[in-house]
Formats: structure tokens, sequence, C-alpha cells
């Protein structure tokens, strides 16, 4: 008899059925008892009145594996109105050990490092999966919205040989007999390939050797990578990253409905055109409303950046912001600055309710412009950085870029206070395994 899913069982009334999956809960009533088998796709109830099916289970505890055959009957107060009678039971694999913590309750009781570190088998708990089902419906939103405007996937190598950001705060790698690191992100590559596809998108992991300790950094975690040619400059890839994360929600509202309501998520408010504001103009703001000068500083503190994300709620009705114009200085060597004031640049930050989900902008593309950038930042070994460059001595279309990162961004949609409750397998300071 083939194995049917739980969610299919209305299908099958009156018929016998061969389920499977792991024994949720058993309530033990005496005469009559009652087991719920879960398994990918849902749960059913599995009703118990003899005593030698009863005794195939003496010992057993939760996460048990089981095949279960037997009738599948209407009865309109079980769980999904179907139930399972005249059992028959086949133990796949038997737990005899209580769990951690228990997985058939409502939420997971358990703080966040008893969690992580037996989140092999917390993550089976139905929030946990909910969440990351999300997380792999935000991918599938990024991926099908860019290939129906014209983009390439890429996979781009992990392992480099110069740090991308030209930073200190990179994981060095034996490599052979030679010296490589992991990569901080995708950049050089996904701007050589523009020279090839004109439009690229990558997801993959990139990794951070920054010594955060914060709920929201940690030192692994996966990027949603763009970069598109022939722009006019930046305002074209906000433009982009607009319609890259409306398709997101879109993908999520239309095929994630079910664990949208179990995680009792608020979907984004994300107007067809997000709110802009001008990085010195952001500063002025915060003096002006809140009293806290920062002007002359490079960035936005995380206050700062929650302060706006209310601003822009209250003024535009958007959980999304742009803050536009960042100062030269706080960015990569290959940004391309603002023609009409070169302090600053032709770059952006995306902030999501009130917390920085994406940064990107307009490039460098032409060839000496780069050889002018690198030495104004003080490189004097370009060696590194030869074959990246080599693309520019070739000609380059004007081109811009973002990167979201996935976790943050499952984070401010589901408003945690963690970010590694967002991480299938966290990586931060302390954290290896599991």
């Amino acid at each position: 008899m083939e194995r049917i899913y739980t969610s299919e069982v209305n299908a099958h009334v009156g018929q016998r059925v061969r389920l499977a999956g792991w024994l949720h809960a058993l309530r033990r009533l005496g005469g009559i008892n009652f087991l719920i088998l879960r398994d990918v796709r849902g749960s059913v109830q599995v009703v118990i009145d003899t005593a030698g099916e009863l005794a195939c289970l003496d010992g057993l505890l939760p996460e048990t594996v089981l095949a279960v055959t037997g009738d599948a009957v209407v009865e309109p107060q079980a769980p999904g109105g179907v139930e399972i009678r005249n059992p028959q039971f086949e133990v796949l694999s038997p737990v005899r050990e209580a769990l951690p913590f228990p997985l058939n309750k409502p939420q997971v009781k358990a703080s966040l490092p008893v969690f992580l570190d037996h989140a092999v088998v917390g993550l089976r708990h139905g929030q946990k999966r909910a969440l990351f089902r999300l997380s792999a419906g935000v991918m599938a939103g990024f991926r099908a919205t860019l290939t129906g405007l014209g983009f390439t996937e890429i996979q781009t190598p992990k392992l480099v040989e110069a740090a991308t950001e030209g930073g200190a705060n990179v994981f060095g790698v034996k490599y052979f007999e030679g010296q490589a690191y992991l990569a901080q992100s995708p950049q050089f590559y996904k701007q050589i390939m523009v020279g090839v596809f004109e439009r690229v998108f990558e997801v993959g992991p990139v990794f951070r050797a920054e010594p955060h300790d914060t709920i929201r950094h940690i030192n692994e975690y996966v990027s949603l990578d763009v970069e598109l040619g022939f722009i006019r400059d930046h305002r074209d890839v906000m433009a982009m990253l607009t319609q890259v994360i409306r398709g997101i929600l879109a993908h999520l509202e239309t095929h994630h409905a079910a664990e949208l309501a179990l995680l009792e998520a608020r979907l984004p408010i994300a107007p067809p055109e997000f709110p802009a504001i001008y990085f010195p103009d952001a500063q002025e703001l915060i003096l002006e409303k809140w009293g806290e000068d920062c002007r002359g500083e490079p960035d936005l503190a995380p206050q700062h950046e929650r302060w706006l994300g209310e601003w822009a709620q209250e003024e535009y009705g958007s959980d999304f912001l742009f803050v536009a114009g960042y100062p030269m200085g706080k960015r990569p060597f290959y940004t391309h600055p603002n023609p009409a004031d070169p302090r600053y640049s032709n770059s952006f930050d995306l902030l999501f309710r009130g917390t920085e989900l994406v940064t990107g902008g307009q490039r460098l593309h032409l060839y000496q412009d780069y050889l002018d950038s690198a030495a104004a930042r003080g490189y004097t070994d370009l060696k590194p950085f030869e074959t990246y460059f080599e693309a520019f001595k070739y000609g380059m279309p004007p081109h811009g870029g973002f990167a979201i990162g996935l976790e943050r961004f499952i984070m401010q949609l589901l408003g945690l206070d963690n970010i590694r409750l967002a991480t299938l397998f966290p990586r931060d300071l302390t954290r290896l395994a599991p």
C-alpha cells in the first residue's frame, strides 16, 4: 500500500490507508486512546481501542517514527474532521529517551541557548518549520521575480584570493600551500558577470569575521545579491529593489498564507514607490525631531534607523524607507560618488521597519576610476584585484546592485528579537555547532 500524507486523508474517506510520520502525542484514556501522528504536511488523529495495538506502543516516547495502516473515517470532533481507526502500527525508529524540551506544545518552552544547542530536534516544531518555510518562500519569490525580469542566476566562488571589500574582517583558510579567504560577498564576481549577462543574481552564503555579539549580526548568513547593467544612477537600482521586495511579498501572500497565519505575521506595507530621504537630510531630521545631533557622523546608529522607520510609517504609511547618499568614506572603493557632491555617494540603505535590510548603489564602471579610487584608499598592492580590474579595462556598462540579508528579512518580517531565531544553524563568536 502506497503511503499518503496526513493532508490527504480527507480524499480517502472510507478507504484503508497507510501513513507514516512521528508520534506527536499519545493520550491514554483507558478504553479508548488517541495518538496524533505528524508528518511534514500536518497531523491526523488515530483512535486506539484495543489493548493489543496499545501494547505495541509501550515504552515509546514522542518523536518515535511510525507507519500506521488504518481506516479513514469521518469524525466531526476530530482535528480536520477525519480520523484513523482500526490501526496497525509499524515502529520504524523508536524513541525511549525524553526530548530536551517538548515539541507537542503550541510554542517551544526553551531558552535561546538551550534551543540552539538542540536545534537538530527543535527545528521539528510546527512554528519553526513554518518560519523556515517562509525563509524558503523569500528565496523562491526573489528568484521568480528576478527571472521574470530577465536576470540570470549565477553561483560564485566562496574561496577567494583577496578580501572582497578590502577589509580585515575575513576568515582565513589554508588553501593547499597558499592562503585563501571565505568570501565576504560575491561583489566582484557579480559585477564581472554584468559584462556577460547584463543582469545577474545569486542566493548564497557569505562570511563576515566581525566580532559582533548583537541581536542582529551573525558571522555567516544568506545573501540575496543582485547586479544590473545599463543604469542611469543608483535610483534605477532603488526602483529595481522596490520591485523585488514587492515581488517577494506577493509570493509569500500567495503561497505561504498558512505559515503567515500560524506565525501571526503581519505583511509589511510596501507602496509601489518606497519613500526616500537624503542622508544629510536624515541627520537634520534626527536633530530637529528627536534632538540628537549626529551631523558629521558617517553612518546611522540603530536608534536613528528606528526613528526614521517610525517617521516613514507616520509620514508615508510605509514600512520601508530608502536612505540615500551615504558619505563616500563609509562606502567601499568601488562605489560611485555623487557627481554633484563627491563627498557623498550614489549609494543607499533600505530600512525595513526601522532596521537596515539592504545596502546597494551605483558602482564605478571606468577602469581609470578604479585605479584612482584604489590609490585614494591607500591600496598599494593591486595584484589581488588584477582579474577584477580586467573586466573594467575591456568595457563595462554603468551598473549597480544590492544585497538583501535573508535572516534579517525574516527577523523583521516576524518581529523576532534575535536574528539567531531566523537562522537555521547560527554561526557567531562562540557557536560552531550544531
